[in-house]
């Protein structure tokens, strides 16, 4: 099976200006395609997650990726799918957020000479003449055109800047860009970007009368309600594994619904689809099975195999009753915070991230959803002893959630 058709198999496909010339370009390695990322934090999330994996894909089928982060755009804030206007960040936090994200895109992609590479568009587009802009590129965009687009109309009526209504035409000046300069004939983006992809399409087509440039939007990663998936009750699921540790990512993706499984391992790992065909009547307890591969596969893709072994092995741990909980997050409570040789039980599960306050945390114990060390707490007045912290509390809250506390 050649490429274009497993991506269509693996349900990754949305929209595509024109099939068969996607399917020639990809299939035989003449593609050098670009997806943007605007670095609106200081890590990538569960929801690049598409991106990168087609990114993989394509570069393993000898395709070339241009990684394009929007360090000029991001000056600008995209309008698709918001509400509201986005925070102004300065220069300094967009270039540190644009390195943080090439050292998590390493991951996946080979970059250096004839293979992947990385640009900023604060290259070019911060360096344009306004002037020059409205005439050359301006020129070419109709208003009525651009309104009729689904990532303006969302924000029609609560309002929409002069600023973020430019997006679309600095988007589009990227396309056309690094057509011109890097032969780059292919646009990939999420399904909220089709408006922008096709202007730059345009743009194109228009400015250099060059009509070999493409355009393909990724299946956006649904879950069985329709919600898009990747953010939890604490927020986004990061890539990083400093705001989102290896175990918690690993337990993400294992906690996934029963409806959910089959469809992640087709999209998102990179299992021989024999196999995972093998796998689509799986029920029950083989579903378990299946998260497990999941999340290792996902867990070893973005944080190596070590760190997977280390999640599988915690979460064995805690579920099944075996092997070595020594990879269970863990916090360690200095002698400074105990009083008497004691700490406060809430003051121990504020300390360890499980609530944001005392009151919370005591909300949590009446409402019957602690347990430590595999027994109910009820008692919110408990004092964990310095003993018991040398030896190691482990303490659950909820079905998912596990946290080990220990004495520095």
């Amino acid at each position: 099976m050649k490429l274009y058709d497993e991506l269509v198999a693996r349900g990754l496909i949305a929209q595509v200006t024109n099939e068969e010339e996607i399917r020639e370009m990809i299939d035989n390695g003449k593609a050098t395609f670009y997806i943007g990322f605007d670095p609106t934090a200081d890590s990538l999330h569960v929801g690049h997650f598409m991106a990168l994996c087609l990114m993989k894909r394509l570069q393993m089928a000898g395709n070339r990726p241009i990684a394009l982060i929007g360090g000029g755009t991001a000056m600008i804030g995209d309008p698709s799918g918001r509400t509201d206007m986005r925070s102004m960040m300065t220069k300094e936090t967009i270039q540190h957020n644009c390195d943080c994200f090439k050292k998590q895109m390493e991951r996946f992609i080979e970059f250096g000479e004839g293979k992947a590479m990385m640009v900023n568009n604060a290259d070019w587009l911060l360096d344009l003449n306004y002037v020059d802009v409205l005439r050359e590129v301006g020129a070419c965009f109709s208003v009525n055109n651009m309104l009729r687009a689904e990532c303006y109309k969302q924000r029609m009526e609560k309002g929409l800047s002069f600023l973020e209504f430019n997006y679309m035409i600095m988007q589009s000046y990227d396309f056309y860009y690094l057509y011109q300069k890097y032969g780059c004939n292919m646009q990939f983006g999420g399904n909220d970007q089709w408006s922008n992809m096709l202007g730059g399409r345009e743009l194109i087509r228009r400015k250099l009368e060059k009509y070999d440039s493409e355009a393909m939007t990724i299946t956006l990663l649904l879950n069985s309600e329709g919600k898009k998936m990747g953010k939890t009750a604490k927020g986004a699921v990061w890539l990083d594994p400093n705001k989102t540790t290896p175990f918690d990512f690993y337990q993400y993706w294992r906690n996934v619904e029963d409806a959910d499984v089959m469809k992640c391992i087709r999209m998102l790992t990179f299992l021989p689809l024999e196999q995972i065909d093998a796998m689509a009547d799986w029920k029950d307890a083989q579903l378990n099975v299946a998260k497990e591969i999941l999340a290792y596969e996902l867990t070893k893709l973005v944080h190596g195999e070590e760190e997977a072994n280390k999640a599988q092995a915690a979460a064995k741990a805690l579920f099944v009753g075996g092997g070595d909980d020594a990879n269970m997050p863990t916090t360690e409570i200095t002698a400074d915070k105990l009083v008497d040789g004691k700490i406060g039980f809430l003051n121990l599960m504020v300390a360890c991230g499980l609530a944001p306050s005392n009151k919370q945390a005591r909300q949590l114990v009446q409402q019957g959803g602690i347990l430590v060390n595999d027994e109910k707490m009820d008692d919110p007045t408990f004092a964990v002893t310095e003993e018991m912290l040398r030896e190691g509390v482990k303490i659950r809250k909820g079905k998912k959630v596990f946290h080990k506390a220990v004495l520095a």
